[in-house]
């Protein structure tokens, strides 16, 4: 089996984890160097709502999309709900139920129905559901680790993805002959075979989905790990200096407009010592609780960050040479990027375009960037079997143009 393949292969079996993964989706396919479009002038007149609700609606018309087939679109994401639970603690219990270590450590809160937004060329086309509902967004908040991990890249307090951690965090957690070797870039795309325990979970219990086979040399073998990722927000926090909702919202919410609803937890015994004072280290997703939990709007609004290179009304929020390397596919998965899916091949949603990614979320949680068709697409509680599905309806509502 050659090495890309086996890296599918991996893949695949992570995938098959609802809860340890983004979406029971294959993603696979051939090697690509980057996915990031050609960094041209995107930002130059392009329209930026206003913070809170001061975003602009525009009909489909008139951003070159037919209002009939934008209405099927969203008819389809609204009959497609997810087959989950409103009660997500008890959702979550089931997921993590033969788990080597399924203790759910982080609150839980009721989820909302099927919500989503269609934006194109800036402009609100299509809104359903309660766009403003702040619900669990599970491992879309990846994808929010991995921006702070650019910005910290973008203001020298690391000064190279491969660096190895242990020059930045000395706390013994990478200390170890094997741990020793692990990089941020490592971190970053998955394949950093870190092995101890953090908030009473060893690596063991998201370890090729706790079977516990061996670890393989730092960098050589992708696995999708929260406890690792977990790992990763403790190291941004020492980095940082101050807590990561605290960085979120000063060098990313606040600037883009987003609501004041939005909260990130971490869990119950998360909490540690940090300049005199006890702050939470907040979890990469919701696989045992906690996390991100954020509205539809916030979440395209970080999407639109990203869709315009990491600009907003003239101001650099995220480096364009960040937002390229979060968007470049790992050698051995070239599905996945920093913290981001990607869409190499189109193997994670064949019918969107190849340079589209993805912030992907258990439960039907999506945030899609398409460069493409200068779109940005959220849904929340969406089947992720009918995704594809979906973004075929979405894309068929584009008209051409000439």
């Amino acid at each position: 089996m050659s090495r890309s393949n086996a890296a599918a292969a991996r893949v695949r079996e992570s995938l098959s984890n609802t809860t340890a993964s983004a979406a029971c989706l294959w993603a696979g396919g051939a090697l690509l160097v980057t996915l990031a479009a050609p960094l041209s002038a995107w930002t130059a007149g392009s329209y930026y709502p206003g913070p809170g609700e001061q975003w602009q609606k525009r009909a489909p018309d008139a951003v070159g999309m037919d209002a009939a087939k934008v209405a099927e679109a969203v008819r389809f994401a609204q009959t497609h709900e997810v087959n989950w639970s409103r009660q997500l603690q008890t959702q979550i219990e089931k997921d993590v139920a033969q788990e080597p270590y399924p203790q759910v450590l982080g609150e839980t809160k009721e989820r909302g129905g099927p919500a989503g937004m269609i934006v194109r060329r800036g402009y609100i086309a299509a809104e359903w559901g309660d766009v403003n509902r702040a619900d669990m967004s599970f491992s879309l908040a990846k994808s929010y680790l991995s921006t702070l991990a650019g910005l910290a890249i973008d203001r020298g307090l690391i000064d190279s993805v491969h660096d190895p951690m242990w020059k930045y965090v000395q706390d013994g957690a990478f200390d170890s002959p094997h741990n020793s070797k692990i990089t941020w870039h490592m971190m970053l795309n998955q394949t950093s075979e870190w092995e101890g325990v953090v908030w009473d979970k060893p690596d063991l219990a998201d370890r090729r989905r706790g079977y516990g086979r061996s670890l393989e040399e730092p960098g050589s073998f992708w696995e999708y790990n929260d406890v690792r990722v977990n790992r990763f927000a403790l190291a941004l926090l020492k980095v940082w200096n101050k807590p990561l909702p605290q960085v979120l919202k000063e060098q990313v919410m606040d600037p883009i407009g987003a609501s004041d609803t939005w909260v990130w937890h971490g869990y119950r015994n998360s909490y540690v010592q940090l300049n005199g004072r006890v702050v939470q280290s907040v979890s990469g997703g919701s696989h045992w609780g906690g996390g991100l939990w954020a509205s539809t709007r916030d979440h395209a609004r970080f999407g639109y960050l990203f869709l315009r290179n990491g600009a907003w009304e003239g101001r650099q929020i995220v480096s364009r040479h960040w937002v390229q390397m979060a968007t470049t596919a790992c050698d051995i998965a070239p599905q996945y990027g920093y913290l981001w899916w990607l869409n190499s091949g189109r193997a994670t949603v064949p019918s969107a375009p190849e340079s589209s990614f993805f912030a992907l979320g258990s439960g039907g949680n999506v945030i899609w960037v398409d460069r493409d068709h200068d779109l940005v697409v959220v849904t929340r509680w969406l089947e992720f079997a009918k995704l594809d599905a979906f973004a075929k309806l979405v894309l068929a509502s584009l008209r051409s143009e000439r």
